[in-house]
């Protein structure tokens, strides 16, 4: 389903292997209007709001340990909590914050499609 630009933009944001793509895709094949937002590698705290203006921003929270798992990624500690610092003013003004630890790519996907659904009428 294609999404129509008079539908509100929703911006997806959070750290490195949250999965910010897995869900702007789900969504996308829903028929929303998503952005993938990569607030993570930006020293601009509110780029979020200037670059991409979502109407609705979810943030989706993971931890280091399933960050770096996730995406095989080889950094340290001190590079995810820049990028919680970085992402702290999206964090703050999120409409929904899915902490997507102890969750499945299906799991997520429910919480935001319930979340818009009510939402967005």
């Amino acid at each position: 389903m294609k999404a129509d630009d008079s539908q509100p933009l929703i911006g997806v944001v959070g750290p490195c292997g949250s999965g910010k793509s897995t869900l702007v895709a789900g969504l996308e094949k829903h028929g929303y209007r998503c952005r993938h937002i990569a607030q993570e590698h930006s020293y601009v705290k509110h780029m979020w709001r200037f670059i991409t203006k979502p109407n609705i921003l979810i943030f989706l929270q993971s931890s280091f340990e399933n960050s770096t798992s996730r995406r095989k990624l080889n950094w340290g500690i001190e590079d995810y909590e820049e990028q919680q610092r970085r992402l702290s003013h999206a964090r703050e003004h999120a409409d929904l914050v899915i902490d997507t630890n102890a969750l499945n790519v299906d799991d997520v996907l429910a919480r935001a499609l319930n979340y818009l659904k009510e939402r967005i009428k």
